[in-house]
């Protein structure tokens, strides 16, 4: 069996970890509480929009950009941090983020317009883009080839549950306090983990290259265009000329970003790492596993608070069975991947979650939540088998000094799966909801038609003032929205599906190769003329 994860010219054996092995546990304990916080603020916010809304007088695109606004300037800027952490010191990068967090997350308590906020929100965004990768390279800087596949698997498993971390924490808060308590537990949180992480050993690439801003910029424009793109998807459609136009321009200045990186010295990233097997089914992998996870929550949150009529509490405490598939699976990584190869992990990890997508169609209106819980394992499992080994795929295939770099890309294509993953499936669930209750909509008052058929959380308001006919309304929204997740659900199984067969036959097996038909196929796309 080969190693799959450690790159045959990798210095691993060489390297002397830093510290002693109750170091080396701190140093895992900091990084996954950075990750953690990181992972948390991009899903807490949600259960607090209403009473934000209600606060600050906030329009419905205005919340939108209160929640992505922290996506967008986390996602562009993850690559250009993970370098300067590379080159000036990884623990310097986390307290800088780290620092920047917290100011950021105490600023919506005391600036409470919606455009301060929003403001806020993507400073503390940049802050993130500091530390996510800082915690990662600092992990792998830290231990040897024999453990780095073990911490790596932790550290993973809790980016996997730091969703249901946010979802668990703020429930918990908004039922004794306000949505500010949100932002006072961020800068705790933050603030805490700083003094804790001045404890940590540093490290930092010896031999440092100036750094490659052009590319920075080319790359950092490149995420953020495309990101805008998609998160303007489910408003404006996605055949609207601005959502095409950018998503072109997006495309084109990462292709731009390509051609530079093969002709600079000392590149920002070395693209030809796509070539490499591993590193992209790595990169591949995490983006179809966050583009499943992050639509899965952003239809099933409103099916469980919306449908079931449950809390924010009750709906983090339902959502929490997530957690343990995730991280068991995480952990074991390193005696299973060795086995079975990338290969069969990743095609059997995505066929799990399409599975699971699939499963969860057989919901209904009066579903009781134990029906919930046979999909709800499937898909966590399916999400904690590709976890740990994508992670751990990417981090191999780049040089021990360019970590920073390396974590910064398996970052980078969380929140790119993320952001597309919530606009695919909300524009899905949006576009068959209007569709299925529009004609059950005439018989109410047409001022009443338009909200009621934006949205079923403005439905349920609006059934609130028709007395004795407003749960009619009520039941027929419910009943419209339960087979528009159904729709949702289907297409995001058949692309999964399709994913996990596509990068299934390009991933390399237990012996470190691929398939022979796709590696005869690849050399001969890279002779000159295709010939063989």
């Amino acid at each position: 069996m080969v190693n799959t994860f450690v790159r045959p010219d990798q210095r691993t054996d060489g390297l002397t970890p830093l510290g002693s092995r109750r170091a080396r546990i701190w140093t895992m304990a900091v990084a996954c509480m950075g990750v953690s916080l990181v992972i948390a603020s991009m899903v807490a916010l949600n259960t607090a929009l209403g009473d934000l809304a209600v606060a600050t007088s906030a329009t419905q695109s205005q919340l939108t950009w209160v929640v992505d606004g922290y996506t967008v300037v986390l996602a562009c800027l993850l690559l250009p941090a993970g370098a300067i952490g590379d080159r000036y010191g990884r623990r310097g990068a986390l307290l800088i983020g780290l620092a920047t967090f917290a100011i950021a997350s105490v600023a919506p308590t005391v600036f409470t317009s919606p455009l301060q906020i929003i403001v806020a929100r993507g400073a503390a965004g940049a802050g993130a883009a500091f530390i996510m990768p800082a915690t990662l390279s600092l992990l792998t800087a830290a231990y040897r080839n024999d453990e780095r596949m073990k911490a790596v698997g932790i550290w993973a498993g809790v980016a996997g549950c730091g969703g249901v971390i946010g979802m668990l924490g703020s429930g918990a808060l908004l039922y004794f306090w306000p949505w500010q308590s949100i932002f006072w537990a961020f800068t705790a949180s933050a603030a805490l983990i700083f003094v804790l992480a001045c404890t940590v050993s540093t490290s930092r690439d010896e031999g440092a290259t100036p750094l490659d801003w052009p590319g920075a910029a080319l790359i950092g424009g490149a995420v953020a265009v495309f990101v805008f793109a998609v998160i303007q998807a489910p408003e404006r459609g996605w055949s609207d000329p601005l959502v095409c136009g950018l998503m072109g321009a997006g495309v084109v200045l990462a292709v731009v970003f390509g051609f530079v990186e093969v002709r600079r010295r000392h590149p920002l990233l070395d693209v030809r790492l796509f070539r490499r097997p591993d590193f992209a089914t790595g990169a591949a992998t995490i983006t179809v596993f966050f583009i499943a996870m992050f639509g899965f929550f952003f239809v099933m949150m409103q099916f469980v608070q919306l449908v079931m009529g449950y809390s924010p509490i009750q709906t983090a405490l339902a959502f929490s069975p997530l957690m343990l598939p995730m991280l068991t699976f995480s952990v074991l990584s390193q005696w299973y991947v060795p086995r079975l190869g990338l290969r069969v992990v990743v095609f059997i990890g995505l066929l799990l979650i399409a599975t699971g997508f699939l499963w969860v169609r057989a919901l209904e209106v009066n579903s009781p939540y134990l029906d919930m819980v046979g999909p709800l394992f499937v898909i966590s499992s399916g999400i904690g088998l590709c976890t740990a080994p994508t992670t751990s795929a990417i981090m191999a295939a780049v040089p021990d000094e360019k970590q920073g770099v390396a974590s910064a890309v398996n970052d980078a294509t969380r929140e790119i799966g993320a952001a597309v993953g919530i606009a695919l499936a909300g524009s899905i669930l949006a576009t068959r909801y209007s569709h299925l209750v529009a004609p059950h909509l005439q018989a109410f008052p047409e001022p009443l038609r338009g909200p009621a058929a934006h949205s079923l959380a403005q439905a349920l308001e609006v059934s609130k003032t028709l007395g004795p006919r407003g749960e009619q309304l009520a039941d027929i929204s419910r009943d419209a929205f339960a087979r528009a997740m159904d729709s949702s659900f289907l297409v995001l199984a058949i692309v999964i599906a399709v994913a996990a067969a596509l990068i299934g036959a390009w991933a390399p097996g237990r012996d470190g190769q691929q398939l022979r038909p796709v590696r005869q196929l690849t050399r001969r796309i890279r002779r000159p003329g295709g010939r063989a």
